[in-house]
């Protein structure tokens, strides 16, 4: 399990803008707050999405990029962006690796039904590239002011 200190897991994966994105793109440069989220265009992952995108020019001013990841193709990811005008980078992890290497991937519940999917977890990775801090059961509706205070700090 990760913890707020480690060294993040450096990873490669497509990206909605075509190419691929890597986390040591970043390194010395700006801080990523990398969010996980389990599907595009549901409920919980648009308020959360929408909050990211409502708060870009903030984030950006403290000198973090957001980066979105969730087992959907760069196709979806398309569509999410274009359907809610998202300014960001939303990358693809259809085999879970990444997922699994930040340890998001896990069995979850739903009407007594057991299945694996995304815990709804963010990872905000300094310029040096440590975990600063982890935000585990996110809730989408609060998220953005959580993150703003702390890339304020």
């Amino acid at each position: 399990m990760l913890k707020e200190g480690d060294k993040a897991p450096e990873f490669t994966l497509p990206s909605s803008g075509g190419g691929d994105i890597s986390l040591k793109d970043f390194k010395g440069k700006e801080r990523v707050v990398l969010y996980f989220y389990p599907k595009d265009d549901t409920p919980g992952c648009t308020v959360e999405a929408c909050g990211f995108r409502d708060g870009i020019k903030k984030i950006e001013s403290l000198d973090a990029v957001v980066l979105g990841v969730s087992p959907d193709d760069t196709k979806s990811h398309g569509k999410f962006i274009e359907k809610f005008k998202l300014p960001f980078i939303l990358l693809s992890d259809t085999d879970k690796k990444v997922c699994e290497a930040y340890g998001v991937w896990v069995k979850k519940s739903l009407y007594g039904k057991e299945y694996m999917g995304v815990a709804r977890t963010t990872f905000i990775i300094g310029k040096d590239g440590r975990i600063e801090k982890i935000y585990e059961k996110v809730k989408p509706e609060a998220h953005l002011a959580e993150v703003l205070e702390f890339l304020k700090k």
